[in-house]
């Protein structure tokens, strides 16, 4: 990866912006960081609930680490990353903030134009707007909102 600027900066709050022509996206200037034109500065993965997690720099140069440390011995935890990087892609911003997402990645989180934006404290998530609505709005007994309010420290 390229060096960038490793200062976390938070990213909280929510962006509805739309895809140009080129599958460009404005990044919110806030969530933006110092040398993060590098085309390798952030890393898009396409999670399994249907969005696409951003990892910035900091988060992506953790993550890179953490491959290099899956042993070419073991191909099932191989064929595991193989499965969870393969539509995912690296990207930067030009100088009006914009970046270019891969077709890919933006079919499996079924993103057409429109796109919402999620912070999520160190990282943010892309969505279609309509599945974010069905996702946040399924009842998941699992899911207990004060227990992880109180993880945090809130």
């Amino acid at each position: 990866m390229t060096e960038v600027s490793q200062r976390q900066k938070p990213c909280i709050g929510e962006f509805t912006k739309q895809l140009d022509e080129k599958r460009r996206l404005t990044i919110p200037a806030k969530w933006r960081f110092d040398g993060d034109n590098a085309d390798d500065a952030y890393i898009a993965i396409a999670t399994n609930y249907g969005s696409i997690e951003v990892l910035p720099p900091a988060r992506a140069q953790a993550l890179m680490e953490n491959i290099s440390r899956i042993s070419i011995a073991n191909p099932a935890k191989r064929k595991a990353l193989a499965r969870f990087l393969q539509d995912s892609c690296t990207f930067g911003c030009d100088k009006q903030g914009r970046a270019m997402l891969s077709e890919s990645i933006l079919k499996r989180a079924g993103i057409g134009k429109d796109v919402y934006m999620v912070g999520m404290g160190t990282s943010f998530e892309l969505w279609d707007p309509k599945r974010r609505e069905s996702w946040m709005n399924e009842d998941d007994p699992s899911v207990d909102d004060i227990s992880i309010a109180e993880e945090l420290g809130l």
